[in-house]
């Protein structure tokens, strides 16, 4: 990978607080222009692995580049070229929609009269009109999340860093932030998300890595990786269903009360469901499929 494209390098990088390890030994690079996804459940380690990105979190160890800079050393460079979504929507309640935009301005060195262009672009491009004096208590919480990634693009970032962007929101919402994703991309702006969302991984990463208990699992293309784990199809039925005997190159997972069999040959699926004589469904594998073939079907608690 010619080193000019690589805007986010980490090369064994780990972050301890005290005994415990929340990233381990973590190595991956992100290329300008794409959006690279770190995709786990909760307490896999992306958001530590975010905040050591935007110089919100020392390392304990390794290596982290950012647009070929060390966030430990020269953050406020690296941040002055970057977006940052949170995971919290961590808006001042008490000022309105603009004047929360025209503050965090500041902060780049931007006076409320140079980026008032900007702050009209910026709710346009997110669907925010007629909301500019409304205070932040009175924003449902899709209207929260738009006005944080449109302040994360006030200074005209060449990465943006989205932690969980769209979680809890209604697939409206979701979809419109998906586009307007898509649209930055496509206007050359790196992504680095971080999501427990399939979906959202499917339709917006170029690049993922999977994540669990701090370390990277897998690494590639969304597709490539189903297709380097799993076989192209699978068949879900009750557990008491699954069959008992399997032609070769067929494997089974029983999880709770649901049998999952997979298979290359949709066809034959379909004829070991069909003698069970129980209801069935036979798909294609998805990213969803490795994601728990790979962390598990276990809860987890937050992160």
């Amino acid at each position: 990978m010619p080193e000019n494209t690589v805007v986010l390098e980490a090369r064994h990088l780990a972050k301890r607080y005290g005994p415990m390890t929340a990233v381990d030994d973590v190595s991956f690079a992100v290329q300008r222009g794409e959006c690279f996804g770190l995709l786990g459940p909760n307490g896999a380690g992306k958001t530590t692995v975010l905040r050591m990105t935007h110089c919100s979190s020392p390392r304990t160890s390794g290596v982290l580049s950012v647009f070929g800079l060390d966030p430990d050393e020269r953050p406020a460079e690296i941040k002055h070229r970057l977006g940052v979504v949170p995971q919290t929507d961590n808006l001042d309640d008490e000022l309105s929609v603009v004047k929360n935009l025209e503050i965090y301005a500041g902060y780049f060195g931007l006076s409320a009269a140079s980026v008032r262009p900007r702050i009209r672009e910026l709710i346009a491009f997110m669907s925010l009109e007629g909301r500019e004096d409304a205070p932040i208590r009175e924003l449902s919480g899709g209207l929260k999340r738009r006005l944080v990634i449109a302040r994360a693009l006030l200074n005209d970032p060449e990465m943006v860093v989205l932690d969980e962007p769209t979680t809890g929101l209604d697939p409206q919402v979701r979809h419109l932030i998906w586009a307007r994703l898509r649209e930055l991309k496509a206007h050359g702006v790196t992504l680095l998300l971080s999501t427990h969302y399939m979906e959202e991984a499917h339709q917006l990463c170029d690049r993922l890595v999977v994540m669990d208990h701090g370390r990277i699992l897998a690494e590639g293309r969304p597709r490539a990786l189903v297709a380097a784990h799993l076989p192209g199809h699978v068949l879900e039925l009750p557990a008491e269903s699954a069959p008992a005997t399997r032609p070769a190159g067929v494997t089974c997972e029983v999880h709770g009360d649901l049998a999952y069999v997979y298979s290359a040959s949709p066809e034959l699926l379909e004829r070991l469901a069909m003698a069970t004589g129980a209801d069935y469904r036979v798909r294609s594998t998805t990213l969803e499929d490795l994601f728990l073939k790979l962390t598990g079907r276990d809860l987890r608690e937050s992160e």
